[in-house]
């Protein structure tokens, strides 16, 4: 019976057509309840026969059947949660709440296993003595180290608590998601033809169209989108307007009611605290920060710390230069944080004579799209042929079929457009991780974005963030669609968090490449390529508002840290927090932290970037770092530095320590001077002293 169900689920059944791809025209809601049930029950058989196998564990039968079990139930998930972050509905979300407990009791039940660890502690034991290669022995150590770390070997009954643990954290951050979803998706500023001084026509064709689909038709709409509120903010004439969408935006889970995610979060940090007990480790912090590059809460602490100085020197400077601007246009008030956006942008135009509309006519989505395939052609050898055979769950979304030397060696979809059942904020996942087990397997990567579609019959535009945020998100995606590894454990961006984003974080630079931008910034309507004084004023304002920038960061990374380095957190009040340590740095008034706690989906939806959001500091001194290595070989492009950052970063996975890869790559350890010259802080950080 449960052999016919599963070849009549769509989500288990083979799927044969092109490329392999999910079957997503004979997927329905429906179907995910029955394929998490059987995939289920094949992966507790699948562990269960490796645990109880009779004969001596080996590294074939106890690590090689251990990746190559769970089949379906990867199957089944993978579909289930891109389509619940991109296309959720009512069914599929209270699937997520339902199901999130349930899986994380079935990684509780294998990663607690005790005949099974037994297996891989001998293995660990005697891995010297087993012949193994490099790669095989990097999973031998990772796969001790998991189990290790999930509570193998510790009492019975601090397995059962770490397993409640496990599944309340599971419920609780996909509660924490739904939350901000639902207060993004029923927030809503109607506006008139009154009420649009200063945007520019992109933003007002957009909200008209917003306000058509939310049923106002004549009338224009701003929505908790990054997309639709952070030009609204930059450009927006009506300060009280500012002002009322800033703070929608920064009350997002702290709204009383259902939606409310102080009291969750609040819970989360507490059971973090006491599982990380549990496993020996004095907070979460430590637990979270030992499998790192930074190793120590302290380490991680002190780069923020190096830059907060100087960031908010420059900040200090930036907000007397608004705060001069407010006052000749006869503003009476002090600088807040509606306003910062706005009077950064009159001030970037005043200094640099750049107006981020008139960047927007030239950046394209497609044609930014087709720039950083160019790059990664050009980097890395590869080509991207567009399919329009293979169905997807959206028709929104582009798929490609990449290929080098001739081979295809991954399908790539594109999701750039906002939409009402889809989260907000940009990602990069897959539908099928790389591997070379048995027939092996080609990944499927996707990348999601939340961009405001252009109006009736225009194309979508984008600010430069956006193409940066594109750009950022496809290294991610390159990190997944090079993975050229055996174990898919090792595959792709599974790696440490804070080198995670080393690959995304570098990609970045080639978006600012003058040869790149003459090609692919092109104006929509005639065609004409970017000016050049339009690239040298866009490359000489780099720099800007970066002390704005540093702080809004690193202050949201240093309060993550604080929430998770206290041991015992109890009556935690996770807002009361937030001020105490705002405070404590001298955080200005006019500068809000880029992710308030009640909202900050990083550290809460999950567990990815939980005490771990300093990460992307620690990757900018690697990404800054990595980057002079084309400089000095004076070809942004250079063949033998691509063929290096190929083979020890995107290709490598986790097949190697980090430090190792990156030093492979780049000859030596990285500096942290270029991360300071890379944010213009450098200056700043030489006056502090």
């Amino acid at each position: 019976m449960a052999g016919t169900q599963v070849a009549e689920n769509p989500l288990l059944g083979p799927w044969d057509g092109p490329f392999r791809v999910p079957p997503f025209a004979r997927i329905g809601s429906k179907d995910f309840r029955p394929a998490f049930e059987a995939s289920l029950g094949q992966a507790k058989a699948e562990v269960a026969a490796i645990a109880e196998n009779p004969q001596p564990p080996s590294f074939a039968n106890t690590i090689v059947e251990l990746e190559r079990s769970g089949e379906n139930l990867d199957k089944a998930a993978s579909v289930f949660f891109n389509l619940v972050s991109t296309d959720a509905d009512d069914e599929l979300e209270a699937l997520e709440r339902d199901i999130a407990p349930v899986l994380s009791r079935h990684r509780s039940e294998t990663f607690l296993n005790e005949k099974l660890f037994t297996r891989i502690r001998t293995l660990y034991e005697a891995r010297e003595d087993l012949g193994l290669s490099p790669e095989e022995t990097r999973l031998l150590e990772r796969t001790y180290l998991n189990f290790i770390r999930a509570g193998a070997g510790l009492p019975a009954e601090k397995k059962a608590r770490l397993a409640e643990i496990g599944e309340q954290l599971a419920s609780l951050g996909a509660q924490f998601g739904q939350n901000v979803l639902a207060d993004e998706k029923s927030w809503l500023m109607l506006l008139d033809a009154g009420d649009l001084d200063g945007l520019p026509a992109s933003l007002v064709s957009s909200a008209a169209r917003t306000a058509a689909e939310r049923g106002h038709p004549g009338r224009y709409a701003i929505t908790l989108l990054r997309s639709s509120i952070e030009p609204f903010l930059q450009f927006s004439a009506r300060r009280d307007l500012r002002e009322r969408a800033f703070r929608a935006w920064a009350a997002r889970g702290e709204n009383e009611g259902p939606t409310d995610n102080r009291a969750v979060a609040a819970q989360m940090v507490k059971l973090r605290a006491e599982r990380a007990k549990l496993l020996g480790y004095d907070s979460f912090a430590h637990f979270r920060l030992a499998d790192t590059m930074a190793k120590t809460p302290q380490a991680a602490l002190e780069l923020l710390e190096s830059v907060w100085p100087p960031a908010l020197r420059r900040a200090a400077q930036e907000e007397e230069a608004l705060q001069a601007l407010a006052a000749a246009e006869g503003g009476n008030f002090t600088i807040q944080p509606w306003d910062w956006r706005y009077y950064a942008e009159k001030q970037r135009k005043a200094q640099f004579d750049l107006d981020e509309s008139e960047l927007k006519p030239y950046l394209k989505l497609d044609a930014m799209v087709e720039a950083a395939f160019f790059a990664a052609e050009r980097l890395f050898g590869l080509t991207f042929v567009e399919r329009f055979d293979i169905p997807l769950y959206t028709k929104e979304a582009r798929v490609f079929e990449v290929f080098r030397e001739e081979k295809p060696v991954a399908l790539f979809i594109g999701d750039y457009l906002a939409r009402p059942s889809k989260r907000s904020g940009a990602w990069m996942s897959d539908f099928r991780t790389q591997h070379r087990l048995g027939e092996g397997q080609l990944p499927i990567i996707v990348n999601v974005m939340n961009f405001s579609p252009g109006g009736e019959g225009e194309p979508t535009l984008l600010s430069f963030d956006d193409a940066r945020t594109l750009f950022h998100e496809f290294g991610h995606g390159l990190h997944g669609m090079l993975s050229d590894v055996t174990f898919p454990t090792l595959a792709g961006t599974n790696v440490a968090r804070d080198f995670v984003e080393f690959p995304s974080q570098l990609y970045e630079h080639w978006l600012e490449q003058p040869e790149l931008l003459r090609r692919y910034a092109r104006h929509y309507a005639t065609g004409e390529p970017i000016p050049e004084a339009l690239i040298d004023k866009l490359i000489a304002a780099r720099k800007f508002n970066q002390g704005f920038a540093t702080l809004e960061y690193a202050a949201s990374a240093l309060v993550d840290l604080a929430l998770h380095l206290d041991p015992n957190p109890e009556e935690l009040d996770v807002v009361a927090l937030e001020r105490r340590e705002l405070a404590r740095l001298g955080m200005p008034g006019a500068v809000a932290m880029r992710h308030r706690t009640p909202h900050f989906q990083h550290i809460f939806s999950g567990e990815s970037y939980s005490a771990g959001y300093y990460s992307y500091l620690w990757s900018e001194i690697l990404d800054a770092d990595g980057f002079e290595a084309f400089r000095e070989a004076g070809d942004p492009f250079d063949p033998e530095t691509a063929r290096r950052l190929r083979e020890h970063v995107y290709a490598a996975g986790d097949s190697a320590d980090p430090e190792a890869a990156y030093a492979a790559f780049r000859g030596r350890a990285p500096t942290p001077e270029a991360l300071l010259r890379k944010r213009g802080l450098d200056d700043a950080a030489s006056d502090a002293a």
